[in-house]
């Protein structure tokens, strides 16, 4: 038995799928080979499915996509007006100050300030 491969990557793992894939080896054996080599944490056999359609398909990049259904950050000016309003309406609900909430953690007050009216932009 081979001895198994400790430490690897994603795309490593993903380049030995679209290697094995694209010498017409079935995706069943190609997740056995995997987890016989890397382990069975390397890759589930739903994703070497994945993976076979998407080579098949013609991708070539072994890389993640980015992810179009997500902004990149969310502190975009929605957010950030969103967040301001709530904490603005537990502030009235919730009587509390920088002063407080600093005694109880031990933290300076004026960190604690800074923290609590820092504006994300």
């Amino acid at each position: 038995m081979a001895t198994p491969i400790i430490e690897w990557s994603k795309l490593e793992v993903r380049a030995v799928v679209r290697f094995l894939f694209c010498k017409g080896t079935k995706p069943s054996e190609i997740h056995k080979q995997i987890a016989e080599t890397y382990g069975e944490g390397a890759m589930s056999r739903s994703r070497v499915y994945q993976w076979c359609t998407w080579f098949g398909e013609g991708r070539t990049s072994l890389g993640d996509e980015p992810k179009s259904d997500r902004p990149k950050t969310s502190t975009d000016e929605e957010n950030t007006t969103r967040v301001d309003e709530v904490i603005r309406f537990f502030e009235v609900l919730f009587p509390i100050n920088s002063r407080k909430i600093a005694n109880s953690y031990s933290y300076a007050s004026y960190v604690t300030n800074d923290i609590m009216t820092l504006t994300l932009a």
